[in-house]
């Protein structure tokens, strides 16, 4: 067994790697250790706290040392791929920018460059973690990622073609009238009144006076027909995606000729479906891969260890997602919807089935009731058949927490019981208009109207839920000190994350919104920060990452800063907070994406209206 090292580099691939896609590893390896049973709940106890005592277990690829170039190039190769140039790609494709398509290339490249590194470090290294589910994820995902940019093609020629095919019927009928105009104009002209001798009116008279002969008619023609004909239709029919990219080359000429033959009709349609699923779901599939990465790199979660590694990381992706979705409703994200702190628009200004949606608090409400009574049957799973320990009660009693709150909120967020609870007072106001309607003056009348905070969603219970789970979970102790304090810091993070949106509710109470546009409150920032950071060290409070920490001689203030150990048990005083950095160089990488897909989705209708208006300043001027 080599010597216990640790280094900067080692702690930051274990614990805060971004993205890591790990190839192929063969089925028979090495045997390992059972790490004991282990219940499926947010918090459990923790090895003892002298590191000289514990067991580092199996082998990992994070501790064996050779070939370490292969596989920190491997690391950061698809660290950029999937972290970056991603959700580059989707961004641009959600935008239709013409830059999608070279996008996805870039990124089919490096990943092509990931895995052939992961695959030379796979034939020189052992196989530490056999049938691991890093391995299968990442072949299933570059496999989705490859038919996603294939169908991303067949849709943009696939409408290209189509379009440009009715186009030009619409264009040769327009030209067929004028062509009708022109000939009926030269029919009339060719008719000769009664005192007219016909002097210069032939066809090969050259009189200046005479009216215009067949070449003029036709040089007429094929002006009017070669302006129509120098505006770029693929610009007025919005087909931006194309240019730039393959255009006037081999491959251009021949998808545009056969494309046809595959997309077309329902196949068209059925592509641009799955097209748009896997555009939306793939950044989930990355995240996936990210998780499966670093516990396949750090041997972690073996055996049993598996429920108590599934409970805390799948929870904390959910808490992390979370301060994604609140980062992107500041954003202006599905302000549509009425859920970027805005006023929903009216049905005239949006699509009918989107003022169905309901408002962003009944849905987050409904997510907490879905997890409360889902998970009331899950947190004794792993010790199934055995005596029901204090630790147990406390664990179903957060399941049912997060059950009562959520359907409370749904209950609050519900139109018929705001109707129902305002009953009395609106049968009085009845009553009163039926007995004496004259003497309610316009002052009175007015003041039956809603009150003006009614306009978006003010409802308390989700942050309510998250700030009694951040105050359990920083009173909830462990055996060991280390995993206590870090589930302090998550706790406090997520009483963080509560009380921004607390201070949300109240700037949007005192002044309520009055407009479509996003109201952008400045505490959701703080909220959706404390979400990821919290979601992030939620993950790193589960068992086999508590054990792994402490034996490379790392505290608790690990999942605030990365710090540079001495030796293998005194860390310097030097600290770089690079955990912090991380989720917010991560919210400004969201924001310039978002500012991305924006100023892109915006040219494509500039373009378009402008193209639009060469078509018609052509009409006028023939």
């Amino acid at each position: 067994m080599p010597q216990k090292h640790s280094s900067l580099l080692h702690s930051a691939l274990l614990l805060g790697l971004p993205l890591a896609i790990a190839s192929p590893h063969g089925s028979n390896g090495s045997g390992h250790s059972e790490m004991g049973a282990m219940d499926m709940s947010m918090a459990h106890s923790s090895s003892s706290p002298s590191n000289s005592t514990i067991d580092p277990g199996p082998m990992s690829y994070f501790r064996l040392g050779e070939k370490t170039a292969w596989i920190y190039g491997h690391i950061f190769v698809m660290t950029i791929c999937w972290t970056v140039v991603l959700p580059l790609s989707i961004m641009l494709s959600i935008a239709k920018s013409r830059f999608t398509i070279p996008s996805q290339a870039t990124f089919l490249v490096l990943n092509a460059l990931g895995l052939f590194l992961g695959t030379v470090y796979n034939a020189n290294t052992p196989d530490l973690y056999a049938n691991n589910a890093h391995h299968k994820m990442g072949w299933i995902f570059t496999w989705l990622a490859l038919a996603w940019t294939i169908m991303g093609i067949v849709n943009i020629y696939g409408k290209y073609v189509t379009d440009r095919r009715q186009s030009r019927e619409q264009i040769s009928q327009a030209n067929l009238a004028r062509y009708a105009r022109l000939h009926q104009d030269a029919e009339t002209q060719d008719v000769r009144w009664s005192n007219d001798s016909g002097q210069g009116t032939e066809r090969n008279s050259a009189s200046l006076f005479g009216p215009p002969s067949t070449e003029s008619e036709n040089r007429n023609f094929d002006n009017s027909l070669q302006d129509y004909n120098d505006v770029d239709l693929d610009e007025v029919l919005g087909e931006a995606e194309k240019h730039g990219f393959l255009r006037n080359t081999r491959v251009d000429r021949f998808l545009s000729q056969n494309i046809h033959r595959i997309a077309f009709g329902k196949t068209l349609i059925i592509n641009r479906i799955l097209y748009t699923i896997i555009e939306r779901t793939i950044i989930l599939m990355g995240w996936a891969a990210l998780a499966t990465g670093i516990i396949t790199f750090g041997g972690i979660f073996r055996g049993s260890a598996v429920f108590n590694g599934l409970a805390h990381w799948i929870k904390g992706g959910v808490f992390f997602w979370y301060g994604i979705y609140t980062l992107g409703r500041w954003m202006g994200a599905f302000a549509d919807f009425g859920w970027a702190w805005n006023i929903k628009p009216r049905s005239d200004l949006i699509p009918t089935w989107k003022t169905r949606i309901p408002s962003a608090d009944s849905v987050e409400s409904f997510l907490i009731f879905l997890y409360g009574i889902s998970n009331v049957w899950l947190e004794h799973l792993a010790a199934w058949g055995s005596t029901w320990s204090p630790e147990d009660y406390e664990h179903v009693s957060i399941t049912i927490l997060f059950f009562g709150g959520g359907l409370l909120g749904m209950l609050i967020e519900s139109s018929r019981i705001r109707d129902l609870l305002s009953t009395n007072i609106l049968l009085s106001h009845k009553e009163q208009e039926e007995q004496a309607p004259h003497t309610i003056t316009t002052a009175q009348d007015t003041a039956w109207n809603q009150p003006t905070h009614y306009t978006i969603s003010l409802n308390p219970l989700p942050a309510l839920v998250i700030l009694l789970l951040g105050l359990m979970m920083s009173s909830h102790t462990q055996d060991s000190p280390l995993s206590s304090m870090i589930h302090k810091q998550w706790g406090s993070l997520l009483i963080g994350a509560s009380l921004a949106r607390g201070t949300t509710y109240i700037l949007c109470y005192l002044k309520p919104q009055s407009s479509h546009l996003p109201a952008r409150p400045p505490s959701e920032l703080i909220c959706a920060f404390c979400l990821m950071a919290g979601g992030v060290v939620f993950m790193a409070s589960a068992r086999d990452v508590v054990m792994a920490m402490e034996y490379n001689g790392l505290d608790a203030m690990f999942g605030f800063t990365l710090e540079t150990p001495k030796d293998e048990r005194e860390v310097k005083n030097q600290e770089i907070n690079i955990r912090t950095c991380d989720k917010s160089e991560f919210m400004g990488l969201t924001l310039l994406l978002s500012e991305l897909k924006e100023q892109s989705a915006s040219v494509i209708p500039a373009q378009n209206a402008a193209s639009v208006s060469m078509v018609l300043e052509s009409e006028a001027e023939q």
